[in-house]
Formats: C-alpha cells, structure tokens, sequence
C-alpha cells in the first residue's frame, strides 16, 4: 500500500512557549559576519562577549594531564568535592566571605546556572526584575520557563543600576517574585557600589524577593574591584562562571552560592537535567584559580584597548557612552547618525567590515538607538574597528 505523500502542515505545531523567545542578536550577528569572511571578506569582530586570549597554558595542562590519566567519567550531580571547595576558598581569598562548599553548585557555565536557579525559586507566571538595558538571554529564559521578565529601565540618574525606589515601585504595580542584578554589567560595563548591592539587598528582604546577582565578570574591572552580594546577604544567589575572566567560554562551565535549603532542589534538577557538568571542564575550573597571573597579564590588555577607545571613539564622532567600569563593552548612543540600531550595525557590517551588536538586543524599548561593542580582543584590531567605522562614518 502507497503511504501518503508528506505533508509539512501535519507536522506538530511549534510550542508557544519556544515561538515567544526573541532570537539572541548577538549570535545573530556573528552568523552574518561568518557568512561575510566565508565569502572572502575581512571582519573585525566587536560583537561578541568572548575573549580573542587562548585559555591560559596551565589551565589547558592540568586537563591534558586529566585526559592522560583516561577516566573521563561522570561527578556527582553538584560538581566534584573539590572544585566545589576551591570555589569556597575563593570566597575568603577574594572577598573575605566564609561560604560552605556544600552551598555551591558546579554549573554548565552561568545559563546553566540560571536555568537551575529560576526553576527552583520560581513558580509558572512569576515576576523576575531586570533590567533594560540588560543582558537578552534573562529575559529569553525567563520566558522560556512560563515565567514574566519585569524589564525596568534604568539611566544615568542611578548609574544604570537597579535600586530601591525602582524595585518597590515594580513591586506595587503587581507582585515580583524575585530581583536579578549584574554588576559589572552587560552591555554597559557599570559596576554596582557595595552601598548599591546592599541597599538591594535589604530591599528584597524586606520584600521576601529571592536576589539573584550576576557576577560572571568579576575580575575584569578597570578601577576599583567588584563586590559579591553574599557581603551583603548571606541569602543572596550568586551565579558566576570561569567563561570571561579565565578565558574559557567554550568549557561552559560556572557555578552557583545558593541557601543551604536550596541545595537539594538543584541538586535533583541538575541530576535529571544533564547528570553532572563534564569531569574536564571541572578540573579545568579548579586550575583555573591558580592561573591568575596569565588572567591579569590579558586583563592588562583589556585595560590597553579600553584606554584607547575611549580617547578615539570620540574622535570619529562616538563619544556618546555610558560608563566603562568593568567587563569589556562600550555601550554607545548612536542617535545623531541613526534611530534604526538594525540597520546601523548591519551597514557598519557590511559597508566598514565592523561586527557590532544592537542595542536592542538589550533594551527592548531604547535600545534602537544604541550599540554595544566589546573589547575583547587585541589591541590592533580594535585600532583597525575605529579606523574603519571612522572612514564610514565620515561617509553616512
């Protein structure tokens, strides 16, 4: 018997919940840039949040070492014993905060990290604070998981950050559930003052909101360092990662500070989720702490390309920006050549052969008008960015 010729509109229906999350532009945008250098042409790469530096060299021997010995197995579900206390330790190195190695949790770098976090603090429909401009993949998530991203825009009068005032006015609006904050921050670079973090911090007590803090780019400021929020509030969830400091995007793998009664929650979702983070990026993880001097020799980098972009952006007409206290963005507003953030940087594409991001990719409501460029690579390549973006923009 002949079968019946396929038929596409048969096929299930995408879930609504997969149809409502936004594409993640940034990715987007390293796609066309791809295309553009697979057909033959030069991109300097502005657009990416990744380090340019290899993984540092003692990193990449301890997991070679690791991968000799053969065994490549699974952990336990909330990461080895002792990258679990290594990360603890790094809490009374770095910070002066005692925290139990029971209460971290090995992550697939910091979305998994969220991903954990946001099913087991959170009920389908609940309120998550953001803010705008914040990183998408928040929003995108929080979506993803039937949950309401709360996006409160922030400005220059609070220095980008979330604060008091802003949360409790959310609050009285319709009930929030929980608040996340990102210091230093992406796409801006503002770094959150302790006195900022704390007052947060006091406010989502006083609110019985769970405080999430996003600290993946601690390490990388340019002044004065980062806080933790667990100086603040023991209670605090902190989610962090090795991806930007250490250079190790493509090991994913981050962790988790939660409240002892949290433990067990995750724990169960981790096993069922992806059994354990893989055994090679863990023991890359705990070599990781031992590799600052490598760390700081590219920070030092970071710091050389900062300083020049901020003397010569202004000089081809880019002057326009928001603070650069940390991680390594410029986030810039583009308003006197374009209110089409799209169009702008898909031109600065492919008439300049400069990838930079949108600006609504993270602000769904101002971000037509703004754009993100990360530093993260050499010195001469952002030298190359502005000469190119220069003779464009002389030319719009």
């Amino acid at each position: 018997m002949q079968k019946p010729p396929f038929s596409p509109a048969k096929l299930p229906a995408l879930a609504a919940r997969a149809e409502r999350v936004a594409p993640f532009i940034v990715m987007d945008v390293m796609n066309q840039a791809a295309a553009i250098e697979r057909r033959g042409g030069s991109v300097v790469h502005m657009e990416v949040g990744q380090p340019s530096a290899p993984t540092p060299a003692s990193i990449r021997a301890a997991t070679a070492r690791a991968l000799e010995d053969g065994r490549i197995g699974y952990t336990q579900a909330l990461g080895t014993d002792s990258l679990r206390a290594r990360i603890a330790r790094h809490y009374a190195q770095a910070y002066g905060v005692e925290v139990a190695a029971e209460r971290v949790v090995v992550t697939t770098g910091s979305s998994g990290g969220f991903i954990l976090t946001f099913l087991a603090c959170f009920q389908p429909g609940d309120r998550v604070a953001i803010t705008a401009p914040g990183y998408p993949a928040y929003r995108n998530i929080l979506i993803a998981l039937g949950l309401e991203p709360v996006a409160i825009e922030v400005g220059p009068e609070t220095r980008f950050a979330l604060t008091p005032e802003l949360i409790e006015r959310a609050h009285r609006e319709k009930p929030l559930a929980g608040v996340l904050t990102m210091s230093p921050a992406n796409p801006t670079g503002v770094v959150m003052t302790p006195d900022a973090i704390a007052e947060v911090a006091a406010c989502c007590r006083k609110l019985g909101l769970w405080y999430i803090s996003d600290e993946i780019y601690h390490g990388l400021t340019y002044d004065t360092p980062a806080t933790t929020a667990l100086a603040a509030d023991p209670d605090a969830i902190i989610v962090n990662s090795f991806s930007k400091y250490y250079c190790m995007t493509g090991w994913r793998v981050g962790w988790l500070v939660v409240p002892e009664r949290l433990v067990r929650a995750i724990e169960r979702l981790q096993q069922n989720f992806s059994i354990s983070v893989p055994y090679l990026s863990q023991v890359a993880g705990e070599a990781a702490f031992d590799a600052t001097a490598e760390c700081e020799a590219i920070k030092a980098g970071y710091a050389q390309n900062r300083a020049f972009l901020l003397k010569a952006l202004p000089e081809i007409g880019l002057g326009d920006f928001l603070p650069v206290d940390g991680a390594f963005y410029i986030y810039l507003d583009i308003g006197r050549y374009s209110n089409d953030s799209m169009a702008f940087c898909r031109s600065a594409l492919e008439e300049a052969g400069v990838a930079i991001t949108p600006g609504l990719d993270f602000d769904e409501g101002r971000g037509a008008r703004t754009v993100r460029l990360s530093f993260a690579g050499s010195l001469a390549e952002c030298e190359e960015a502005v000469s190119r973006l220069g003779t464009w923009l002389r030319k719009r």
